[in-house]
C-alpha cells in the first residue's frame, strides 16, 4: 500500500483533527513499531507499520459504515458554524472523511448512513438507481385511497416533472393519521411536498430504512453503531 503522513493517518482514523494529532505527537503519545515518534510529517504504511495511540494500537480501515438514527434538531452535514451536525454525534469516531449518505431534513428523524466510502454514497444516490427509502410518517387529517392512488401514480410538487410512482401504506386513519410511504427519489422535502398536494400535512418523519439497510430499533435517538457485516455485505452487492 502507497506510504502516507502519520497525521494524516491518525486523523483518517478517527484520532482527531490534523491540528489535535500534532498536539499528540509533540507530547509523545504516538509510537510507530514501538518507538516514540514526533514528526506528523513522517510516512507510514498502514498495513504494516505498527502504529499506536496513547498505548492503544491504531487498526488501519480503508472504509467505516455507521448506522445512526438522526434525533430532530440536528443537521445532516459535516460541520456548521451555528448547528450541532450529525458527525458531533460520533464523537471520537469521527474519522477523517466521514459524512452523511444523503441529507434528512432538520426536524426529520431516522435512519442515517455514514461512511467515507464515495462509490457507495454515489451508488445509493444517483437519480439513476432508484434506490428505495421508506419513512414512517404522522400525516394530518384522514388519508383517503385517491391519495394512495395520486401516490401511486406520482404527484406534480412544483418540479419540471412529476414524481416517479410512490407506495403509500395507512397504518391508522383518522384526526392524525399514521402511514408507511416508500420513495424511491431524493428530492428536497420531497415528502413534505407530495404530501401537500393530497392536501395534507407531514406532522412527524422518520426514515426506516434506505436500500437494504433498515433502522435499527435498538438504536435511541442520536445512538450510532458500526454496521454489521451482514449489512455491509447487503450494501456493497
Amino acid at each position: 500500500m502507497k506510504e502516507i503522513r502519520l497525521d494524516k493517518f491518525l486523523a483518517d482514523m478517527g484520532k482527531g483533527s490534523r491540528s489535535q494529532v500534532k498536539q499528540a505527537l509533540k507530547k509523545g503519545l504516538v509510537k510507530v513499531n514501538g518507538a516514540a515518534v514526533k514528526a506528523p510529517e513522517q510516512k507510514i504504511d498502514p498495513q504494516t507499520d505498527q502504529v499506536s495511540y496513547d498505548g492503544e494500537l491504531v487498526s488501519y480501515q480503508r472504509f467505516a459504515y455507521y448506522m445512526l438514527n438522526k434525533p430532530a434538531g440536528v443537521v445532516s452535514a459535516t460541520e456548521d458554524r451555528k448547528e450541532r451536525t450529525v458527525l458531533d454525534l460520533l464523537g471520537g469516531e469521527k474519522a477523517g472523511g466521514l459524512f452523511p449518505v444523503g441529507r434528512l431534513d432538520k426536524d426529520t428523524e431516522g435512519l442515517l448512513l455514514i461512511t467515507n466510502d464515495g462509490a457507495l454514497a454515489h451508488r445509493l444516490l444517483h437519480p439513476g438507481k432508484h434506490v428505495d427509502k421508506t419513512y414512517y410518517a404522522k400525516l394530518a387529517g384522514e388519508v383517503t385511497p385517491d391519495m394512495v392512488r395520486a401516490f401511486a401514480q406520482g404527484l406534480s410538487i412544483g418540479d419540471e416533472k412529476p414524481t416517479l410512482p410512490a407506495r403509500l401504506v395507512v397504518l391508522e386513519s383518522g384526526a392524525v393519521s399514521t402511514v408507511e410511504i416508500t420513495i424511491c427519489e431524493g428530492r428536497f422535502h420531497q415528502i413534505k411536498r407530495m404530501a401537500k398536494a393530497v392536501g395534507t400535512e407531514v406532522l412527524y418523519l422518520k426514515r426506516l430504512a434506505m436500500g437494504p439497510l433498515r433502522l435499527d430499533p435498538a438504536l435511541a435517538g442520536g445512538q450510532y453503531r458500526a454496521l454489521s457485516e451482514t449489512e455491509k455485505e447487503q450494501l456493497l452487492r
